[in-house]
């Protein structure tokens, strides 16, 4: 059925709203770390600042040591900022050893609900759903006090393995549907080849889900490269910091570093917004099959 000119013109009007509402935080983000404290407190009612300046991102990418001309007369720098490199590595490594583990744990486990309807996989399905209604808060106390029995509290791997453990369930629930509708016949041609049920499973099953495992895998990166409860919760010291902690550090008693946030924020978008560029085509195609399967 055609549609009218009006429903036309309506629903590219209310395409633009969004896009708007989504890019202008986007906007006065980057305006905001281009300018000093100063320049950026002196008027709000100017949209474009008076003087332009990189001193920003000068400081936050050498640790301090370059203070630039809005930080020459600084009395005072956070110690984070100026062990931001640790935190870009954690950041790195924790988000990218969450992936791969999410992927390989939850497309195995994905594929067992999928192939072998097993009553107590589908209870175990089932149980792992509803956990996902509770609030990661809650368990938190929990969780803290069994990592610092494991002595895991301050390091990366700490934060790994409990990202994991809350990311895999959704592995299971977005990848299982995608594995069910791939067709059995293809494994058992592949089963009468000569190759087992693992080796049908990756030679198989994998690059025909490659679209979903692409989705997931970029969905499961841009969560925990982004999450703030858990590294804050069970790491303290620096050199274990994410940069979602470091962000939140920079609001202290007395006063706000807004500059610095806005620049250590367009630092972190930028790997999420790289991965979702290169892999655009298959979240597109993973995500819309996977509404459609199952």
């Amino acid at each position: 059925m055609r549609q009218s000119l009006a429903t036309r013109l309506a629903l590219h009007a209310a395409n633009l709203l969004v896009i708007a509402f989504l890019l202008l935080p986007m906007a006065a983000t980057t305006i905001g770390a281009l300018q000093s404290a100063k320049s950026l407190q002196a008027s709000t009612r100017s949209v474009l600042p008076p003087e332009w300046t990189l001193d920003n991102f000068r400081v936050i990418l050498s640790g301090g040591a370059q203070k630039g001309a809005i930080f020459e007369q600084a009395t005072y720098l956070p110690d984070n900022v100026k062990k931001i490199r640790y935190a870009l590595t954690n950041s790195v490594l924790i988000a990218t050893s969450v992936t791969l583990l999410t992927l390989v744990f939850g497309s195995l486990s994905a594929y067992t609900v999928a192939r072998l309807r097993l009553r107590w996989v589908m209870w175990l399905m089932n149980l792992n759903l509803f956990a996902r209604f509770v609030p990661v808060i809650v368990v938190m106390i929990p969780l803290y006090v069994t990592f610092r029995q494991l002595g895991l509290l301050n390091s990366v791997w700490g934060v790994i393995i409990a990202l994991t453990g809350f990311l895999l369930p959704y592995g299971v629930v977005i990848l299982a549907p995608y594995f069910a509708a791939v067709p059995r016949e293809l494994e058992e041609a592949a089963r009468i080849d000569g190759c087992s049920r693992f080796g049908a499973f990756l030679r198989v099953t994998l690059p025909l889900s490659t679209p979903a495992l692409a989705s997931y895998g970029a969905i499961v990166f841009i969560v925990a490269w982004n999450d703030l409860l858990i590294p804050l919760i069970l790491n303290n010291r620096a050199e274990f910091m994410t940069l979602p902690v470091v962000i939140a550090s920079l609001v202290g008693d007395l006063f706000v570093f807004h500059n610095l946030m806005m620049a250590i924020c367009l630092i972190a978008l930028a790997p999420s917004v790289i991965l979702v560029l290169l892999l655009r085509r298959f979240v597109v195609e993973g995500l819309s099959a996977g509404a459609m399967k199952g």
